[in-house]
């Protein structure tokens, strides 16, 4: 056997055994009794540990197979996190088709939470990528740009804030009134404040006339009270 074959019939070989641990996801998770987030979290959490020796190459394989193939989201996305060097391995493209399909807010969260913010917060994907969801017709794209800012500023998830790139994607959907873009841009600014308050008033400002009333609502009663929705004696 010459060494393109082998290598050929070693790469079918590996793509059947990631279609076989996909499909072997999906039984386990149909089986689960209860299908709540801890008892999820914790079948995940287990099959980390089994995919811990594996390449990142072959992690990616069987999450974009869950993904592609099975529709989750939840257990493809941690998966990938929880694997360093399957996280390490992100790219643009991978990131897009891993995100592919976003429905809902709580899709466009979990994605943009734990894969694309991260991997824009450790240099894995650039600036451009963000721009260009934030241009997206498509709301959830959009969505997921404004929400890829959190993990840059969420100290417990290693954000050290970063007032250039979050205020970037604030300015280019200032004006967007999707119901959807416009608590996303309220989430984004309400987690700049501890970092840099006077920068997320400046842009209130700025943008006076452009923001939603929701968007200049619950940031400026954050800014004032440090909650979104205070208790009204809290505003007088």
């Amino acid at each position: 056997m010459t060494r393109t074959s082998a290598s050929s019939t070693e790469s079918r070989s590996s793509e059947a055994r990631a279609a076989e641990t996909a499909a072997e996801i999906n039984a386990g998770l149909q089986s689960l009794a209860v299908q709540n987030t801890p008892n999820v979290r914790g079948f995940r959490r287990a099959w980390s540990r089994t995919l811990r020796p594996e390449s990142g190459r072959f992690v990616l394989a069987v999450a974009m197979i869950l993904r592609r193939e099975y529709g989750h989201r939840f257990v493809p996305y941690e998966l990938v996190a929880d694997h360093p060097d399957a996280y390490r391995r992100l790219t643009r493209t991978r990131l897009e088709a891993l995100g592919s399909g976003l429905d809902s807010w709580h899709a466009v969260d979990g994605f943009a939470r734990t894969l694309a913010g991260p991997a824009w917060r450790d240099g894995l994907v650039g600036d451009t990528l963000f721009t260009k969801w934030a241009e997206s017709p498509n709301r959830w794209w959009r969505r997921a740009a404004l929400v890829s800012t959190v993990a840059l500023n969420v100290r417990s998830q290693g954000g050290q804030g970063d007032v250039r790139r979050t205020l970037q994607i604030g300015r280019l959907l200032a004006d967007d009134h999707d119901d959807m873009v416009e608590k996303a841009l309220s989430w984004a600014l309400r987690e700049l404040i501890v970092h840099d308050r006077r920068a997320v008033e400046a842009f209130l400002e700025a943008n006076e006339g452009h923001l939603g009333s929701r968007v200049k609502r619950e940031v400026r009663n954050k800014i004032k009270t440090g909650l979104k929705t205070p208790h009204p004696a809290a505003l007088r």
